[in-house]
């Protein structure tokens, strides 16, 4: 969300691997971390391990980062809410309570 449209909402459905995602699938279960930006505070010494899903199943994952403008110090949030599926997925599997869930959010100081 930005503040210069209101904060609405954006999604993004992506079919295959985003480039800010580990996946790897290894004997039917598909391996799941999500990599944190570089660039992003605070630093993630120790992170969750990664999730393994069998076919059909899903976990949700959040991760949130702030990250600071060089010359001014001013800073931007961000909120990452992942869905990740193992196989094809029906349109409304996500809008349940996710039977895996991984909240990585960190304070911001």
């Amino acid at each position: 969300m930005h503040e210069s449209d209101g904060f609405r909402p954006r999604f993004e459905t992506l079919e295959g691997p985003a480039p800010d995602l580990l996946l790897e699938e290894h004997e039917g279960l598909l391996r799941v971390l999500p990599t944190p930006s570089p660039f992003g505070m605070p630093r993630r010494w120790r992170r969750p391990p990664a999730v393994r899903l069998a076919r059909g199943a899903w976990v949700r994952w959040q991760i949130n980062h702030r990250f600071a403008h060089p010359c001014d110090g001013s800073w931007t949030y961000r909120l990452d809410t992942l869905n990740i599926a193992h196989g094809p997925a029906p349109s409304h599997l996500f809008l349940s309570p996710p039977p895996h869930h991984v909240d990585e959010r960190a304070p911001l100081r």
